[in-house]
């Protein structure tokens, strides 16, 4: 491994332990999910799984079951990326769990050609398609 490889592995390293504590953030009881979107190695949005603003911060029903309208951590930082001056074309999206095939499409549309996540999930069709579209997608386990 070059010098060059072993500083990549070190900021994504960091940049997912960071995408952690910020899921730290959402008021989801059955699953907390953060993401990170870094260009240029600067952070430009960042998001976390939960319902939209002016919503109660109850993302489950009261059988447990999460809300139709509780937001990815995903299209969470790609929404605030459109209300501000930054774009993220060309950018690395770090998240702790794999995309849904929502996001994946969100993904896809916003530019962001890089996905390194840290959970792998039951379905795989958000990655399917990421890799359908060139986007490159890596594998990072959360250090726990």
């Amino acid at each position: 491994m070059t010098e060059t490889d072993n500083k990549k592995e070190a900021f994504d390293k960091r940049y997912m332990r960071m995408a952690c504590i910020w899921a730290e953030n959402s008021y989801c009881e059955r699953r907390k999910v953060g993401a990170l979107i870094v260009k240029d190695k600067m952070i430009i949005s960042d998001g976390y799984n939960g319902t939209p603003a002016g919503f109660e911060n109850v993302c489950e029903d009261a059988n447990n079951v999460t809300k139709p309208y509780v937001l990815h951590a995903e299209a969470n930082a790609i929404t605030k990326i459109a209300r501000s001056n930054n774009n993220s074309e060309g950018a690395t999206l770090y998240v702790t769990a794999s995309p849904c095939i929502e996001c994946a499409k969100l993904i896809i549309q916003a530019g962001i050609k890089r996905v390194v996540y840290g959970e792998k999930y039951r379905l795989t069709d958000g990655i399917d398609l990421l890799e359908r579209a060139g986007v490159i997608v890596e594998y990072l386990p959360n250090e726990k």
